[in-house]
């Protein structure tokens, strides 16, 4: 297709059918991400105003206008007060390399009792004793289930059990769920499968320990965010992998020419919701790691960490539909959107991968949960899921909306907020001085959960001061009291000549 802009709508026009039954806007938002992944609308062009646009294709401007407003949200366009709306800029080659020295092998060791990565897990394990309350961070609102819809579907079963469901798990998991899910991951996250490239685990843990033992050997390279969470960081430590921390910028993760000039085997990002900070990947971005995973063969772990919960703007599409090479491996999980007690959870491999992995997770980890599987391949088909995140959508955006009040109300802008767009916890920033690890162990002595931002990160040295504070699971009129007490601890360590007076 022509630079010209003026083109554009002749273009869609031929393109768009409004016989097939799909929403105008859905068609209109993934003719025009084609458009720019196959650079027939080149960056830097000019795209038609939602008005002239709307117009030309009879439709209306309110339509245009959401469309390119989210494809500002997924980075693909930019908009100039005054000047227009554009297609963004791609990232500059000079960073892609082709050669690289081999990555070195680590050596292992054994300690006293336990080995050494057994030790190192041990020494850096995050995980808590206490699971909820104010103001655990990546915990949803177990009590708004809709546990009678899910116990109606479980007796239905439990009524005339098939054999078959109550037996080991065959490879990949039921077929009934597998085919729900892959139907789920194109419509709402433009996630490229068939359900056959679908196979279900017990989680995200399980999803990249997978993936890191099937295409990675001990002593092979894997970049990781920094900050990144910590469960996925123990579990690759214990594989073996040397990880490597690549720091974050606004465009999501950032390497250096030198950082390129070793290419690792694995590359594990969150990009629709960076966590813990809440960026969200650049397609300038994007389009960087898929070409550099492209020529130097290396595989990208997909993270798509609270993508359903992002406020303010449709779900931002997934970095797996841009993939053309079969580079990505997708995981998510029904942990936060349903309940984390649930244990279910997705990887999604290119084609030539499928069979592999599905031998592969039968033959480590003697898969079952059948029976929860077929209900909730039930509660997706019959439009329950869905349902639920619509409501629980509503209800994280309004605790949000109470928990930056209740922080912009004692604070005012003393301490900014990051993360906030999306997910269930915002970060609290910190001046440099206060020791937040040490703020969140007196915080739990008040009865107060938070995680320290320093945390996240592999080294000390480079780390930010902050807190991570869930809001999803604190009942609206309990955020204000809660964060009293929060704040009064926060105080302390802020101030603390004050406090010594």
């Amino acid at each position: 297709m022509s630079n010209r802009a003026s083109l554009l709508s002749d273009w869609l026009a031929q393109r768009i059918d409004r016989s097939n039954g799909q929403p105008i806007y859905q068609q209109l938002h993934r003719l025009l991400q084609q458009a720019i992944l196959t650079r027939e609308l080149a960056a830097g062009a000019k795209v038609p105003s939602s008005r002239l646009l709307a117009a030309e294709l009879g439709i209306g401007r309110n339509t245009v206008t959401h469309v390119y407003e989210q494809l500002a949200l997924e980075g693909y366009m930019l908009s100039a007060t005054g000047s227009g709306t554009f297609v963004a800029h791609s990232a500059p080659h000079e960073f892609l390399f082709d050669d690289a020295p081999p990555a070195a092998i680590a050596s292992c060791g054994t300690a006293s009792a336990l080995s050494m990565r057994g030790a190192r897990l041990i020494a850096g394990a995050g995980v808590s004793r206490r699971q909820g309350g104010a103001f655990m961070p990546g915990v949803p609102d177990v009590s708004r289930f809709p546990s009678h819809v899910w116990s109606r579907l479980h007796a239905k079963y439990w009524r005339g059990p098939l054999p078959d469901l109550l037996t080991y798990a065959p490879g990949g998991g039921h077929a009934r769920l597998r085919d729900a899910l892959a139907h789920y991951l194109r419509t709402s996250r433009s996630v490229r499968c068939a359900p056959e490239q679908i196979i279900v685990t017990t989680g995200i843990h399980q999803s990249i320990d997978l993936a890191a033992r099937l295409l990675a050997d001990p002593g092979d390279t894997i970049w990781t965010e920094d900050p990144c969470y910590w469960g996925v960081r123990s579990v690759l430590q214990v594989s073996g992998l040397d990880l490597k921390a690549i720091p974050v910028d606004a465009e999501g993760i950032a390497p250096t020419p030198a950082d390129f000039a070793s290419p690792p085997k694995l590359m594990l990002v969150t990009p629709s919701h960076q966590y813990p900070l809440g960026m969200v990947m650049s397609l300038a971005r994007r389009r960087m790691l898929l070409e550099y995973a492209r020529q130097h063969r290396c595989w990208i772990i997909e993270d798509d960490y609270d993508s359903e919960f992002r406020y303010g703007s449709r779900p931002l599409a997934s970095l797996q539909g841009m993939d053309s090479n079969g580079q990505v491996i997708y995981v998510g999980s029904f942990g936060k959107t349903l309940f984390p007690g649930l244990r279910i959870g997705y990887v999604v491999v290119p084609e030539a991968l499928a069979e592999n992995f599905a031998m592969a997770s039968a033959e480590l980890y003697r898969e079952g949960q059948l029976l929860q599987q077929a209900v909730l391949a039930e509660f997706i088909e019959q439009g329950h899921f869905t349902t639920h995140i619509r409501r629980m959508r509503t209800l994280y955006c309004q605790r949000r909306d109470v928990m930056l009040e209740t922080i912009v109300r004692r604070y005012g802008d003393a301490l900014a907020t990051a993360g906030a767009d999306a997910g269930l916890h915002l970060v609290l920033k910190l001046p440099k001085h206060v020791d937040d690890r040490a703020l969140a162990i007196a915080a739990l002595a008040e009865g107060i959960v938070v995680r320290p931002l320093s945390g996240y990160y592999a080294h000390l040295s480079d780390a930010e001061s902050g807190l991570l504070i869930g809001y999803a699971c604190v009942h609206d009129n309990d955020i204000a009291p809660a964060f009293d007490r929060l704040a009064q601890v926060i105080d302390r360590f802020v101030n603390p000549a004050t406090h010594d007076l």
